[in-house]
């Protein structure tokens, strides 16, 4: 008989990925199956290879009842598996953690329990709320806002106190009951300051503020729609003075990094940061050719070269990771090195190599000009590079005397896209492109776009033009940070 498998019952935080802990992150990297929620962060499992079985539960539409969800993680436990049950929140706060951890004990199968950021407080901090305050709450109530399926038991009020917070979670359907009950029932204040917070700690996220008997009038003036935590107390007055994550400068847009996949974690992690919705479109995929004999005979003799350029961080890695195949490391690189800039450059750091030269704009033309200062008359330079890379580099050294091996390592190709991954592009409102490759790629699989785009350069603008675009913001220094910075400095204005 197969010996059971282990479970962890893993709290996946309020919503944003970056706040997941340590520890669920390494459940989720040993796991073999993992059974998540409608409301655990989709990019938390984006990268992962284990058997995803989604269950969410969404208002009334369930596509596992919770009974079928306990059978389920009891039995892909029983097929020898490392489960994870990843749960939105904390997996023991209105989770039915615990109904979930009772089925496993009477199963027999082990498990653990990693607790998850609450949204209870974590919503509230995102919208500017402090839970407690010395001056405003000195403690604090989380309540349910959501009646029994079976209508056995109704919601439970809190008795009022004026220095206390009251929170109530998946209230958003019985907010009109809970604030006239609180009034009539319960003796609270009909001014008692009231929050609601939906998709709380998410780019999504929306804020409304009210009194108990205005804030139903107010959420849906705003259109609020749950998942969403309604805080009713003093504290909420705080929130026109400490709110900070709406107004980060990017809040509230939806950007796409069409950047390849393992290229687009540092741009798409600098537009997060500031407040963007991210949606990671990757209109290129680098390819290593099959054929790198070209490659593998320029390595074998290295000694003979004066220079190595390297035109992208794709050239860098690819590289390094033949010349490793071949039994060699950095010390075959007896010559000169450039990098097209500050990118590649750190690429070639990781490798113990520090480029010679790196020209002050990170375009091929402006490399060129970086070695006519540099005597390359009957040098030999080689350039490893894309199949698809503009011949700009290799005309101007050979221009300038030098004897160029240009020699092909990868390719740029159009990935398989997902089709509600391109919904989301359309609807988008700004669209970064890094590269000419990205954008005509982009242009192949969706076609024209009224989006805002952004460039990263002058070439890649160009490229846009040619391809029908209109680019609206292009890049003063070519680099993400660059690019990040041009697109800040265009929303503000």
């Amino acid at each position: 008989m197969k010996q059971n498998g282990f479970v962890y019952l893993v709290g996946a935080g309020p919503g944003d990925p970056g706040l997941i802990s340590l520890k669920g992150m390494e459940a989720i990297a040993q796991a073999d199956c993992i059974i998540y929620d409608y409301l655990a962060n989709p990019k938390i499992l984006q990268d992962v290879r284990a058997e995803l079985i989604y269950v969410g539960k969404q208002g009334s539409q369930h596509t596992l009842s919770q009974e079928e969800i306990n059978r389920l993680i009891v039995a892909k436990a029983r097929e020898g598996k490392v489960v994870v049950r990843l749960k939105g929140g904390d997996p023991f706060i209105f989770g039915r953690g615990g109904e979930e951890a009772e089925e496993l004990v009477a199963a027999g199968i082990a498990y653990a329990i990693v607790p998850g950021i609450s949204s209870f407080y974590s919503a509230l901090a995102y919208a500017g709320i402090p839970i407690t305050h010395r001056d405003y709450a000195s403690s604090f109530e989380v309540i349910t806002g959501h009646r029994r399926a079976d209508g056995t038991e109704d919601i439970t009020l809190p008795e009022y106190s004026a220095q206390k917070t009251y929170t109530f979670l998946m209230g958003m359907k019985n907010l009109d009951v809970i604030c006239s009950r609180l009034i009539q029932e319960k003796k609270f204040p009909p001014e008692t300051p009231v929050a609601v917070v939906t998709w709380g700690t998410m780019p999504q996220q929306k804020v409304a503020t009210g009194t108990l008997t205005t804030i139903a009038a107010e959420v849906q003036k705003g259109g609020l729609t749950p998942p969403a935590i309604i805080c009713v107390g003093r504290v909420v007055e705080l929130r026109g003075t400490l709110r900070w994550y709406d107004t980060l400068p990017l809040f509230g847009k939806t950007v796409v990094v069409t950047r390849a996949r393992k290229q687009a974690s540092v741009l798409s992690r600098r537009l997060y940061q500031l407040g963007a919705y991210v949606v990671e479109f990757p209109t290129i995929a680098i390819e290593k050719l099959q054929e790198l004999s070209p490659l593998h005979n320029a390595l074998k003799k290295l000694h003979e070269y004066d220079w190595v350029v390297f035109t992208s961080q794709n050239a860098v890695s690819i590289f390094f990771d033949e010349m490793f195949a071949l039994g060699l490391d950095a010390r075959a690189l007896q010559c000169k090195v450039a990098a097209i800039g500050p990118a590649t450059r750190d690429a070639l750091r990781r490798y113990a190599v520090v480029a010679d030269l790196v020209p002050p704009e990170y375009v091929a033309e402006s490399l060129v000009d970086a070695f006519g200062g540099v005597d390359v008359a009957g040098k030999n330079i080689l350039v490893p590079c894309s199949v698809k890379a503009r011949p700009a580099l290799t005309k101007g050294l050979k221009e300038a005397g030098a004897i160029v091996d240009r020699v092909h390592i990868y390719d740029a190709v159009k990935p398989q896209i997902d089709s509600v991954l391109l919904d989301e592009v359309k609807k988008a409102d700004l669209i970064t492109f890094a590269s000419s490759s990205t954008v005509r790629n982009f242009v192949q699989i969706v076609g024209k776009t009224t989006a805002t785009i952004a460039c990263i350069g002058p070439i890649t603008a160009d490229e846009c033009i040619a391809q029908g675009l209109s680019p609206h913001i292009i890049a003063k220094e070519y680099t993400i940070d660059g690019l990040v910075q041009a697109i800040v400095e265009y929303i503000k204005k």
